[in-house]
C-alpha cells in the first residue's frame, strides 16, 4: 500500500523510489511548474531569471520539470532528491530543434542551464546513491551538474550546503545592473 502524501506526487514505497511511481501525479506537478513558468515568462520574465529547485520531493519534481522545460531556465537544484520516471524521462525532455532555429522566446539550449545538487551521505529517507546516480545520469545526458556530497549528513539540509546553494543561486541570478534596486529588479526577485 502507498502512503498519501501532501506533496507534489505520491510515493508508492520506501523501500525503491523507483519500483512503482505515481506517474499521474509527478506528471501533474510538472504540468504544473511548466505553467508556473509560462506565466512567469509571459509577465516579462526572463527566462534565465527563473530558477527551480528544492529539497526532497520538492528538489525531485524541480529536476524533472526543469529537465523536460522547454526553454532554458536560470537553474535548477535539488537537495536530497533523485531523478523521477527514470525510465520515461530522457523521452520527455524536448529535442532542439534539428535546423537550430530557436523560437527568440527560449533562448540557448535546454543542456545550458546548470544544476546544483546537494545530498548527504547518511540519508536514510533518500539514499545517497540514487542522488549520486542522478547526478550521473543527468552528466552523461549532457547537463552541467555541480553533486555536493556532506559528510554524516541525514535528510536535512546542512550549513555548508546551504552556503554552497546560495553561492550558487547569486551566479544565476546576479543583480540586474544599475537598476538593481529599481523596478524591474523589484518585479524580478518577488516573481522569484
Amino acid at each position: 500500500m502507498g502512503f498519501r502524501m501532501p506533496g507534489w506526487y505520491d510515493i508508492l514505497s520506501f523501500d525503491d523510489l523507483h519500483s512503482s511511481e505515481d506517474d499521474k501525479g509527478i506528471i501533474r506537478s510538472q504540468q504544473y511548474f511548466h505553467s508556473l513558468i509560462k506565466a512567469e515568462i509571459d509577465k516579462g520574465i526572463p527566462s534565465e531569471r527563473i530558477v527551480l529547485g528544492g529539497f526532497s520531493q520538492g528538489g525531485a519534481i524541480s529536476l524533472l520539470s526543469g529537465v523536460t522545460c522547454p526553454t532554458k531556465l536560470g537553474g535548477i537544484f535539488g537537495l536530497s532528491c533523485y531523478l523521477l520516471l527514470r525510465g520515461k524521462i530522457k523521452e520527455m525532455v524536448p529535442k532542439e530543434n534539428p535546423n537550430k532555429v530557436r523560437l527568440v522566446l527560449y533562448p540557448g539550449t535546454l543542456h545550458d542551464t546548470p544544476i546544483f545538487m546537494g545530498h548527504g551521505d547518511a540519508d536514510q529517507t533518500v539514499r545517497y546513491d540514487w542522488g549520486k546516480q542522478t547526478a550521473e545520469k543527468l552528466k552523461g545526458w549532457g547537463w552541467n551538474v555541480d553533486f555536493r556530497t556532506y559528510k554524516g549528513l541525514q535528510h536535512s539540509a546542512d550549513p555548508d550546503e546551504i552556503d554552497h546553494l546560495e553561492a550558487y543561486l547569486k551566479e544565476r541570478l546576479p543583480p540586474l545592473g544599475d537598476k538593481a534596486d529599481g523596478a524591474t529588479a523589484s518585479a524580478s526577485k518577488q516573481s522569484l
